[in-house]
């Protein structure tokens, strides 16, 4: 039977999940507070609405006769939507609001990573009073993580000894107004992101990816919501033994044990350290960019995989192209600190050329799409070496131009890469 699938979402994580349904037998339906240009070309319909009003988007999904719903983002998934698709009788592939937790409130996170004795849990503790906080601060002996326990996209952590120090991190908490936060052991080492899809007590794990969240080039700046990532022909990258990527798929099996009924996808950011694997956070949804890394080279048909998780059955082995890919967003100008929108976007799926376009926030107008204040595109290269993936970005974004428009052009480059893996030798000979 051919299966009718809403998605939830706008960005360019969206945009991957869409491309990589609609080559499978299904008609698919799309909602979201942005129109996205490209998954509107592969929908049947895209609604525009606010993606975490459930009530609404029940609805949609109920008048087109929707059989499988994927939700995108974390703040649906934080409104409960996936409660309410389930209860419409439209299976939704995103846990619930309450395993969604173990993304939207890194306290309960922390807790029960300590709970349940998963591996890799830095020190940490947990205050919901602002003084207390500080006072910790002055206590503890060593640089901390400062993070907001509820969701900021990805831009709400300070670092001590890299962004702020004790005064510092002490002044952004008085400020900031937040109720609830997390103070833990700041982590030193290379980064690195394993997603799992989740379903019936299954794991599937994608290759590993490793994302840039800082805004410029030599990972200075502000966070951002990403600006780019790579991943390898295989399932480790450069830095990384085989060993490694094990040890983050026992704490993500650890975990999915821990949640029971969880479905959909358990994102692990991890950090390789002197002392082993520690995870840094989990997401409770593909990354962005880390689905455009991963959705292009999955071999394995995704409406299979929702089908099974639907029917309760064993989620299929997952296979990949034994390619790497890079993906580099452009961003408008100014971003994150202070975006300036309105730049014509020249960049279209023919003449990105070998790369994958994948929109996130554009603006629709008559004569074009134009940026807004957010993320506006990513281009994704794949090629058997993640140099050559590199290559193919450059080529596309070189098309694009850069007016109005910001990259960050060493995204995936050998001397970034050689950095990295010099960086995780001497962590390891420490």
């Amino acid at each position: 039977m051919t299966e009718t699938v809403l998605l939830v979402g706008g960005g360019g994580r969206e945009h991957a999940i869409a491309r990589a349904l609609a080559d499978s037998d299904c008609e698919l339906y799309a909602c979201a507070g942005n129109r996205n240009p490209g998954i509107a070309r592969v929908a049947a319909e895209f609604r525009s609405l606010d993606e975490t009003n459930a009530s609404a988007v029940t609805a949609f999904a109920t008048e087109v006769g929707a059989t499988l719903a994927v939700i995108g983002p974390e703040d649906p998934l934080a409104a409960g939507l996936a409660d309410a698709l389930d209860e419409a009788g439209v299976y939704a592939f995103g846990p619930r609001e309450a395993e969604a937790r173990i993304e939207t409130d890194k306290a309960f996170q922390r807790r029960f990573m300590r709970e349940h004795d998963i591996p890799g849990c830095p020190d940490f503790e947990t205050f919901d009073d602002a003084e207390a906080a500080c006072d910790y601060i002055d206590a503890y002996d060593g640089d901390l993580a400062i993070k907001p326990a509820g969701l900021t996209g990805g831009k709400g952590v300070k670092v001590m000894g890299d962004q702020v120090d004790a005064e510092g991190a002490k002044a952004y908490i008085r400020e900031s107004g937040y109720d609830r936060i997390v103070l833990e052991e700041r982590l030193v080492g290379e980064e690195f992101t394993v997603q799992a899809i989740v379903a019936n007590g299954d794991l599937r794990v994608t290759p590993a990816v490793q994302d840039h969240k800082r805004a410029y080039e030599g990972d200075e700046g502000p966070n951002t919501g990403g600006m780019g990532s790579y991943s390898d022909a295989s399932l480790e990258l450069p830095f990384m033994t085989e060993d490694d990527f094990m040890a983050a798929v026992d704490v993500l099996q650890a975990t999915v044990d821990a949640l029971e009924g969880y479905k959909g996808v358990l994102y692990g950011q991890f950090m390789l350290t002197a002392e082993g694997i520690k995870v840094v956070e989990f997401n409770a949804r593909f990354g962005d960019p880390e689905a455009m890394n991963t959705l292009p080279v999955l071999s394995t048909d995704f409406l299979e995989v929702l089908t099974a998780a639907r029917e309760g059955e064993a989620l299929p082995q997952l296979t990949f192209q034994p390619k790497a890919t890079v993906c580099k967003y452009a961003v408008p100008e100014g971003y994150p600190t202070d975006p300036e929108a309105g730049a014509l976007v020249t960049l279209d799926e023919e003449s990105a050329g070998e790369a994958i376009l994948y929109y996130a926030s554009v603006d629709e107008r008559d004569d074009g799409l134009y940026t807004t204040t957010s993320r506006s595109f990513a281009v994704v290269g794949v090629a058997d070496t993640i140099g050559e993936a590199e290559a193919i970005a450059e080529e596309a974004l070189a098309v694009a131009g850069e007016e109005g428009l910001r990259v960050r052009h060493d995204i995936g480059t050998d001397d970034l890469l050689q950095q990295r893996i010099d960086h995780a030798a001497e962590l390891r000979s420490s």
